[in-house]
């Protein structure tokens, strides 16, 4: 599927100053000034256009977006917010659903036709589904092997303690081909931070996979849970190999306070995930970069029964992370691009990502200047290039 002998003239990389490119075999093999490049081979013309690196989609949830199908009206619950809740009208509307890998499938098409070249997706393994849906995503990522890059979290949505057989599920999701193992709130769902996290960590470190664990939590309990996990981290020498998601719990902290836990979460390489949900605090994203800590993103749901919102633009979501973070200068639009590019990258653990010599030759193109009006405008109108080849255009998956 690699292109061999590709010059990509007249691209615009993040210096303002046009290029072109030459790509064989995949990868970027030299980056010289527009017009300076040898051009014996297929030309393929960027015209001014800015070329990036594809997007990190670095937390989705392939198994269980409406997307593509009916539309399911949102169900709010009975008092604020409650996992359990929300969870259990999840498997209600699942029932009731398209096959799971038609609407995987939509979805998948939806993300990579905006630039998405390299995704972290949890899907559900617990007592209540089984491997049944690992399975179904497992064959939808074969069958989009040479488009896209995947990483499946085995995620227990259920719970682990509280969800019979689990801990042996999550054993058997990564023998099936999953590659990191989740957790889900350990002191508000299972209501047990050691137990949960001892089966957590131990599956990770019996296969040596990377682990990812969504938090909820607030305030004091999930800063302690926080705490725990990059103790374990360091402990277990994980150091860049253990994400926590959402940890909502870091934007209800005093500046102080906030400071303290992003020094232990920066020394331990805990990476973050926020998608800086409309209607919950979230992690303060310049104050834990300033510390060290790798902040990435992600569209976390899309039309599912979580909420309703969701258009699978990864460059949309630096939008909303910068605009919910009061960046407003060119340096803070640049760190909100870094957020859903090469920081996802560091935190997916991504070889050989970037615009550079030997890198891969995955890049979208976009109708842009430069980077900070790519993040306020999040133009469409965009080409993507996975080893060289137009896999999208115009919003279109090209197969």
């Amino acid at each position: 599927m690699n292109t061999m002998n590709t010059v990509f003239t007249n691209a615009r990389t993040a210096d303002g100053l046009l290029h072109d490119i030459g790509v064989e075999n995949g990868r970027i093999k030299s980056i010289d000034p527009a017009g300076s490049a040898a051009t014996a081979g297929t030309v393929n013309d960027i015209a001014g256009d800015l070329l990036v690196p594809g997007f990190v989609e670095g937390h989705i949830h392939l198994d269980t977006s409406f997307y593509g199908g009916k539309w399911v009206p949102h169900r709010p619950c009975t008092n604020g917010f409650d996992v359990h809740e929300r969870v259990a009208f999840q498997a209600e509307n699942m029932a009731e659903a398209e096959p799971m890998g038609e609407r995987a499938r939509n979805q998948l098409e939806l993300c990579i036709a905006n630039g998405t070249l390299q995704m972290r997706s949890h899907v559900m393994v617990d007592g209540s589904v089984g491997l049944r849906s690992l399975e179904t995503v497992l064959a939808v990522r074969e069958q989009y092997k040479d488009v896209i890059d995947i990483q499946l979290v085995a995620f227990p949505q259920s719970g682990i303690l509280k969800s019979p057989g689990t801990p042996e599920l999550l054993d058997e999701a990564i023998r099936l081909g999953a590659d990191l193992v989740g957790g889900l709130d350990p002191a508000s769902f299972d209501r047990d931070v050691n137990g949960h996290l001892d089966v957590v960590f131990g599956v990770a470190d019996k296969h040596g996979v990377d682990i990812d664990i969504h938090l909820h939590d607030a305030g004091s309990m999930g800063a302690f849970t926080i705490e725990e996990i990059c103790a374990r981290t360091t402990a277990l020498g994980l150091q860049g190999r253990v994400a926590v998601s959402h940890a909502y719990a870091l934007g209800d902290l005093t500046p102080d306070a906030a400071r303290k836990i992003a020094a232990t979460i920066a020394k331990s390489g805990v990476s973050i995930m926020t998608n800086a949900p409309g209607n919950h605090v979230f992690p303060p994203v310049a104050l834990l970069r300033r510390e060290g800590v790798t902040v990435f993103s992600g569209s976390d749901n899309i039309r599912d029964s979580w909420w309703p919102y969701g258009d699978g633009d990864m460059l949309r979501r630096a939008e909303i992370i910068g605009y919910r973070s009061g960046f407003y200068t060119d340096e803070e639009l640049k760190a909100a691009f870094d957020i859903v590019t090469t920081a996802g990258a560091k935190a997916l653990r991504i070889e050989s990502y970037g615009i550079e010599v030997g890198a891969k030759a995955d890049f979208v193109t976009l109708p842009a200047a430069h980077l900070p009006e790519a993040v306020v405008a999040f133009p469409k109108g965009r080409r993507v290039f996975k080893a060289g080849r137009l896999v999208a255009e115009n919003g279109k998956v090209i197969r």
